[in-house]
């Protein structure tokens, strides 16, 4: 293919390769069709730094740890939220993950002290419980028909953002949002593929569920507020309490009111999704590999017993992390980070216009050759700590990196971590031949259409 190259102005860096203008329909068919192989083809043909001209959008793929550190950190008051989550604003409002500026840095804040190490730690009793409920369902299931895991580890999720963070029982919300934030990443991927904002009084049935999805997850937030009621106490350090004070402070009471609905309904997909996408992974590769399947086991029955795990279970518990590690390594909940470009920049000597849509795929950049052998390959010991690692530090992103890295990077990994030697000690999930696994890349990397397994007696 040719290489399309522009001319940049003088002094502002060398523009990056890229399709030529005339591929451009191709390359909006693959935006909609296959986006991770857009994204792994573009990389492969063209290297760490592409330049993709997509509709009245130019997008720049770069797929370097220094551009990653460049964009995502070292330069990342230039660079606001992009495509995707731009979309999902209409949904999710202005909470943390769409938010911008001062607002985000006060919401940060506000939420940060929730996530503390310590907190969590004490919150390891709850996530135990709730990983042991999830195994006694899946019991339930042995030698029958097939069982979509994803359902199950969604409401696994949600009772754990419930019970840890919201001070709520979430039970029963879990099939109301699951179906909600389903609804709502297709309806942001319809808009970023399509490149256009449709109305939503146009009937067409995303949008229509789309509505129907916002006013679910509307009652699920108001019924957080209103169990609060009168004998709410501003001492109470769980962040649905914290962000009512926070909240009830704004000058404005509708104001206050927006944020606090923005904030909760955001957390609900950040707090629930992501993490429900590493243990699906994890749990199919695990299937995929016996002997993985079989260190797993043993170092759970050594590590545990027959007992439920504890917060310093996970000194011992290294090899399920390095499986949960690499799982998010093949297969990153959050596949790609969107930014847009406030001002003219220059990105590892290639030139950034100003408006620019800027792309960093955590899904390419743990695949690049130069920093992971045999990048394909599903390997845990790659992370065994005992192991030197030369690897650039923003070579392994799943959290995201610099002021927005995730603050749920510890509760996340307690839950899979927890969750997964559990199953591994207890159970043995295999995959349903007749139902193929594959990624599907929306603002988080589900498994398309569920993951359907059997349960078995370890």
């Amino acid at each position: 293919m040719t290489v399309h190259q522009e001319r940049p102005a003088a002094g502002t860096g060398r523009v990056p390769p890229g399709p030529p203008r005339r591929a451009m329909p191709g390359v909006l068919a693959r935006l909609v069709r296959d986006r991770l192989a857009l994204m792994t083809e573009a990389v492969t043909e063209y290297g760490d730094a592409v330049r993709v001209a997509a509709g009245p959008r130019t997008m720049y793929i770069f797929n370097h740890p220094d551009h990653a550190k460049h964009v995502l950190a070292d330069n990342a008051a230039n660079y606001h939220k992009g495509l995707g989550l731009q979309q999902a604003r209409r949904a999710l409002g202005d909470g943390l993950l769409t938010s911008e500026g001062e607002l985000w840095r006060k919401q940060r804040r506000t939420i940060q002290p929730a996530f503390q190490s310590a907190r969590i730690a004490a919150q390891a009793g709850v996530v135990a419980e709730e990983a042991a409920g999830l195994v006694e369902r899946l019991r339930a299931h042995r030698g029958g028909g097939p069982v979509d895991v994803t359902g199950e580890l969604t409401g696994l999720t949600l009772g754990v953002l419930g019970r840890t963070l919201l001070d709520a029982d979430l039970g029963g919300a879990d099939a109301s949002v699951g179906h909600a934030f389903e609804a709502v990443q297709d309806q942001a991927m319809f808009e970023m593929v399509s490149l256009s904002k449709v109305p939503t009084w146009v009937p067409l049935p995303k949008q229509l569920r789309f509505r129907r999805a916002r006013a679910e997850l509307r009652d699920v937030v108001d019924r957080l507020v209103a169990e609060r009621g009168p004998g709410w106490s501003p001492e109470a350090d769980d962040v649905v309490s914290r962000l009512v004070a926070s909240t009830r402070a704004e000058p404005d009471p509708a104001v206050g009111a927006r944020r606090l609905h923005d904030e909760l309904v955001t957390l609900l997909l950040a707090g629930h999704e992501t993490t429900a996408s590493t243990l699906g992974w994890s749990l199919y590769l695990v299937d995929r590999h016996p002997e993985v399947a079989r260190r797993l086991r043993e170092e759970a029955r050594t590590v545990l017993g027959d007992r439920p795990p504890v917060h310093d279970d996970l000194h011992g518990l290294t090899y399920t992390a390095m499986v949960v590690q690499e799982a998010m390594r093949l297969y990153p909940p959050v596949w790609i980070l969107t930014r847009q470009a406030l001002q003219d920049d220059v990105v590892g000597g290639y030139h950034v216009p100003a408006g620019s849509d800027v792309l960093v795929s955590p899904y390419t950049l743990h695949r690049n050759a130069e920093y992971w052998d045999d990048p394909e390959r599903f390997d845990p010991e790659r992370f065994d700590p005992a192991r030197p690692n030369e690897r650039p530090r923003y070579a392994y992103i799943p959290f995201g990196a610099g002021p927005r890295f995730c603050v749920g990077n510890n509760l996340g990994m307690l839950e899979a971590v927890f969750v997964l030697a559990l199953i591994s000690r207890d159970l043995r999930l295999k995959a349903v031949p007749e139902r193929p696994v594959q990624p599907e890349p929306m603002l988080s990397l589900r498994i398309r259409g569920g993951l359907h397994m059997t349960v078995h007696d370890a």
